[in-house]
């Protein structure tokens, strides 16, 4: 009796099933495993569905014959070409049955030991190219917060004179008109306050602040020359009605130069300086001696040379003769003492001041400190700190553009003088100007015309050869001798005062 087919070939295939629906490799090997017979393969081992079969169907969970499960063969034919492309379809299967676009996809994901040296390399590269980048932005960030930093604190340090800019402004009609726009003319005050720390410079209202030193600065206006007169506190002259701290009026009088800063700050002896003058004052500058002997130390101390030692109480000095290098303190007491230094006038005290600040100006140009903005910014830190302005030159942009339009004058042309003055007629003890030669040194100045600075024994060589005939007076041959050009005596900053 023949076996039920339908029993024995399990269920038949669903004919509405299409063909990428089969199931895939892993629904096949199940399906192996439970069969233990190869897919398509009947029952009684009939090559075809349908096909009776002599041998009795096997029972189930029983032994089966044939090769072990890993050893079954491999399909072929259509069935076979199906269940391979859906398997490369699903990303499922072996590489090597998966067809060339599964090996293409499978080698486009590469580890670090899979790739070749030479990736390696430049992603290594790469990554270190991204370090560096972040780490320059953040330096470059910090450097310019530092920078910010130190241009508001060298900007908040200076102190704007607003009284005097708007006193200046109410005597506007009388004030000298300027003559050569790009020359400036600057007025440096040194001011001698016993409130110590006090940086209040307009007026003082205790009546205890002076002008112990006063410069008249003249900036040619090709900026190739810089002439510094030193006018003498003891100088008698016309001083102008001013405005007094407690708002009361003086009245016009002749007496010393220094009056004008007690009486009426700086607003009166701009005033007096411009009447004496004819030049107009475009910027001011009052200096505390603190912030002087805080520059000296800012440059590690300036070199002069003593012909004689110094031994002054009252300037706090002591110093063999020679060859020095003055700290803060000791410049201070240096360029202040009168007593024991020379003959203990006001006239030697200035000369040594303008030597002195010859050798500090030297000393910074020759050094790179205007250059240089590590070294720079301790002197202006120091200079600003007691520095009082007009609004013009208030901020730190303005004195920058002052100092970088100073920093390519030579040193030779950097010039210092005092007035032409002489003992003042009443009393020995006050200068007086001495004409024609004061009128013709302002007038230098005022056109912005140069002047000629030499060293006093130079200057008396010359004055001896004028009296002995060479005058300029015509000659035995008819011809005139050239005028000399007007001389005066003082220094340069080129000056080496070890050699003098």
């Amino acid at each position: 009796m023949d076996a039920d087919v339908t029993d024995s070939a399990g269920p038949p295939s669903d004919p509405d099933r299409p063909a990428e629906d089969k199931p895939q490799d892993r629904s096949r090997d199940r399906s192996r495993e439970e069969s233990g017979r190869p897919e398509g393969e009947a029952p009684g081992g009939s090559a075809s569905e349908g096909s009776a079969s002599e041998d009795p169907a096997p029972e189930v969970g029983a032994p089966q014959d044939g090769p072990p499960q890993d050893d079954a063969p491999q399909e072929e034919g259509p069935a076979a070409a199906e269940t391979d492309e859906a398997a490369a379809a699903t990303g499922e299967g072996d590489s090597t049955q998966a067809g060339p676009q599964a090996a293409a996809d499978a080698d486009g994901v590469q580890t670090w030991a899979d790739q070749p040296k030479d990736g390696i390399v430049a992603a290594r590269k790469s990554h270190w190219l991204r370090w560096t980048a972040l780490a320059a932005s953040f330096l470059v960030l910090v450097a310019a917060g530092v920078g910010w930093w130190m241009y508001k604190k060298l900007d908040g340090n200076i102190t704007t004179d607003t009284s005097a800019a708007a006193e200046l402004k109410a005597y506007e009609k009388e004030r000298p008109t300027p003559v050569v726009m790009d020359a400036q003319n600057i007025l440096l005050i040194g001011s001698d306050s016993r409130a110590g720390d006090n940086r209040k410079y307009g007026r003082d209202d205790g009546g205890s602040q002076r002008s112990d030193t006063t410069i008249l600065l003249h900036l040619a206006a090709d900026r190739k020359s810089a002439t510094a007169v030193s006018i003498p506190r003891d100088l008698m002259v016309e001083i102008p009605s001013c405005r007094t701290g407690d708002d009361k009026k003086t009245r016009e009088q002749f007496t010393q130069f220094n009056t004008a800063f007690e009486l009426g700050g700086t607003a009166c002896t701009i005033r007096t300086v411009e009447r004496m003058t004819g030049i107009r004052i475009d910027h001011h500058m009052v200096v505390d001696f603190n912030g002087f002997k805080d520059m000296v130390d800012a440059v590690d101390g300036v070199k002069i040379c003593l012909k004689e030692p110094i031994n002054d109480k009252d300037a706090h000095l002591e110093l063999p003769a020679g060859p020095q290098t003055l700290n803060g303190e000791q410049a201070l007491g240096y360029v202040r003492a009168r007593k024991s230094l020379g003959n203990g006038s006001d006239t030697e005290r200035m000369e040594r001041q303008q030597q002195f600040l010859g050798a500090l100006v030297n000393k910074m140009q020759s050094n790179g400190v205007l250059l240089n903005p590590t070294r720079l910014y301790p002197v202006l830190d120091a200079a600003t700190k007691s520095l009082t302005t007009d609004p013009g030159l208030d901020s730190l942009r303005d004195l920058y553009d002052l100092v970088r339009g100073m920093r390519d004058v030579p040193t030779e042309q950097v010039q210092f003088l005092t007035v032409p003055r002489q003992p003042y007629r009443n009393n020995p003890n006050r200068d007086e100007l001495v004409e024609p030669d004061a009128g013709d040194l302002f007038k230098q100045l005022r056109e912005d015309k140069p002047v000629a600075v030499v060293p006093a024994d130079e200057l008396e060589e010359a004055e001896r050869d004028k009296e002995s005939g060479q005058d300029g007076k015509p000659d035995d041959a008819g011809s005139e001798s050239p005028t000399p050009t007007p001389t005066y005596s003082g220094s340069s900053a080129a000056d080496d005062l070890c050699k003098q």
